[in-house]
């Protein structure tokens, strides 16, 4: 009896240990990395009241009054001057407020004569005054282990004083090819049986999608000898390796006899496509054999390895949500399927259609062309009809 989807990852699961590789880089570098420890503010911010605007800074309870104006406050200096009643002092954008005033009154409500101020329009108490601790307080925490640091987070760790941040070191992903039919990129196609392969790159770039560095490996013809040292030499070189092809029944399928030199973990999943998946260990990092049809190593690649990734590098999980399909599908097998369709936003919904989506093998690349996304169709159920309501998995 094969092992369902949900068995397989709560297995994988349990074999998946703390990721504790990080390192220090300069701030101008930590685009898209993934912060590897909390980050807590160090200071109220602001630290004092600040004025949010141009005006004056004033008594609240004198706007009915004639203001004597003291002086000014520029933004980047210490006030001067203390606010007493009957008094104010020109403040700007971003200066701090001078002692005792607790209002600021915008410039485009006052007049001025003989270096008097008059306001003649009110505004209420602590008008475009910023509190002590408006933007964060002390010890709050700002930014927790695992964020994904992008401009925003950046720009917070420069405000914090951050020159150089720790991050995960991006985990390496191996991608091992298999399978004598298939060509590299450049090499010419000798007979009609030759395929060029495209599963290398395709792996390759979802695993950087995902913040990882990737090691694409020569691509490995089948031949049983060869298959055992390579698989045992790409293992000294990455964290997880990949490999697509050689995992079914076929005479030629060597990767599944090498593997079984592991510990395995996932031994095929009730699951289309894909069922037969194998997933080892060797030591703390994961071998995943994926089908070498490349539709099929693409879905298998984000159900099972990006499991591992976004677990090492503490991700959310995120990218799943619930849509409503448009039209009905009809399944083909009793196993849970994921299939792909096509995404849109409309009317506040979110909605699956299968427009364009070819009928056929796992090998059907373009089925996941254009932000394509997977459709869960359940195992017991026979046929999703038309606005039922699907979860759906977004690819990376």
């Amino acid at each position: 009896m094969l092992m369902s989807y949900e068995e397989s990852l709560k297995i994988l699961h349990s074999h998946i240990k703390t990721y504790e590789k990080i390192e220090k880089i300069a701030l101008t570098e930590c685009l898209g990395r993934i912060l590897a420890q909390d980050i807590k503010a160090p200071k109220n911010q602001p630290e004092f009241p600040t004025s949010a605007m141009d005006g004056y800074a004033i008594k609240f309870e004198d706007q009915d009054k004639p203001l004597k104006i003291l002086g000014l406050t520029p933004a980047g200096t210490m006030p001067q001057f203390s606010v007493q009643n009957g008094t104010c002092v020109k403040t700007f954008t971003g200066s701090l407020m001078s002692e005792e005033s607790d209002t600021l009154v915008p410039v485009e409500n006052i007049r001025i004569e003989n270096d008097t101020l008059f306001i003649e329009k009110k505004v209420p108490q602590a008008f475009a005054v910023r509190a002590v601790g408006e933007n964060y307080k002390k010890d709050e925490i700002l930014l927790k282990k695992g964020t994904r640091l992008n401009y925003s987070e950046i720009a917070l760790l420069a405000e914090l004083g951050f020159f150089h941040i720790s991050v995960f070191i991006k985990p390496i992903v191996g991608v091992l090819s298999s399978g004598s039919e298939i060509k590299d990129l450049g090499e010419a196609l000798e007979n009609p049986a030759q395929i060029r392969s495209s599963n290398h790159i395709a792996i390759a770039n979802l695993a950087k999608n995902l913040n990882c560095d990737t090691r694409v490996f020569p691509l490995l013809k089948d031949d049983e000898k060869a298959t055992f040292s390579t698989l045992e030499s790409a293992l000294q070189s990455c964290d997880i390796l990949i490999t697509t092809g050689g995992v079914s029944m076929g005479d030629f399928d060597f990767l599944k006899k090498a593997i079984k030199e592991y510990e395995i973990i996932i031994d095929k999943a009730d699951i289309k496509p894909g069922r037969h998946i194998k997933i080892a260990k060797a030591n703390e990092k994961f071998i995943i054999a994926l089908p070498g049809f490349p539709y099929s190593a693409m879905v298998m690649f984000n159900l099972y390895a990006r499991e591992i990734l976004n677990s090492w590098l503490l991700q959310p999980k995120d990218y799943i949500c619930k849509a409503f399909l448009q039209g009905s599908y009809k399944k083909k097998t009793p196993y849970l399927e994921f299939v792909a369709c096509n995404i849109k936003f409309e009317n506040g919904r979110i909605l699956a259609n299968l427009e364009g989506k070819k009928e056929g093998s796992s090998a059907i690349i373009n089925n996941l062309n254009n932000k394509a996304a997977l459709m869960v169709a359940p195992k017991e159920c026979e046929i999703l009809e038309n606005e039922s309501l699907v979860d759906i998995i977004f690819m990376p």
